[in-house]
């Protein structure tokens, strides 16, 4: 189970929330009041975590909404082609292949260790160290 469940009005900026199947990092919450006859509605805006797609989610206030586990784990950089790093987990030992954003290709280098981002079964670098 890679997902729970939490009530809307409990998120705040910075948590996560997944929209289409898709995990996002909240960037703005906006509400309304209730009205007469139904509850308060937000509008929630959020960047997808391995994609940046900005995603928008409408519903009322106390609706139940799917918020991902997001784990994080450290890889060593077992070598470089192009834009594509082969690391290997620190704790499993498992190696796989994941791309390198633009921002740390150039600090990424054989050896160095990266920051690994999980959630649903997909992998990002967020950071080498």
């Amino acid at each position: 189970m890679s997902q729970i469940f939490s009530d809307a009005k409990e998120l705040k900026q910075g948590k996560y929330i997944i929209i289409d199947d898709i995990p996002c990092r909240v960037v703005d919450i906006e509400s309304s009041k209730p009205g007469k006859h139904g509850a308060a509605k937000m509008r929630v805006t959020a960047i997808g975590v391995f994609d940046g797609q900005k995603k928008t989610w409408l519903g009322p206030s106390d609706q139940e909404v799917e918020v991902p586990i997001i784990e994080r784990c450290t890889a060593q950089i077992v070598s470089v082609n192009g834009n594509v790093a082969n690391l290997m987990d620190t704790t499993s030992f498992e190696q796989y292949e994941l791309a390198i954003p633009e921002e740390f290709q150039a600090a990424a280098e054989a050896g160095k260790e990266a920051e690994i981002l999980v959630a649903l079964g997909r992998r990002a670098i967020t950071r080498i160290k």
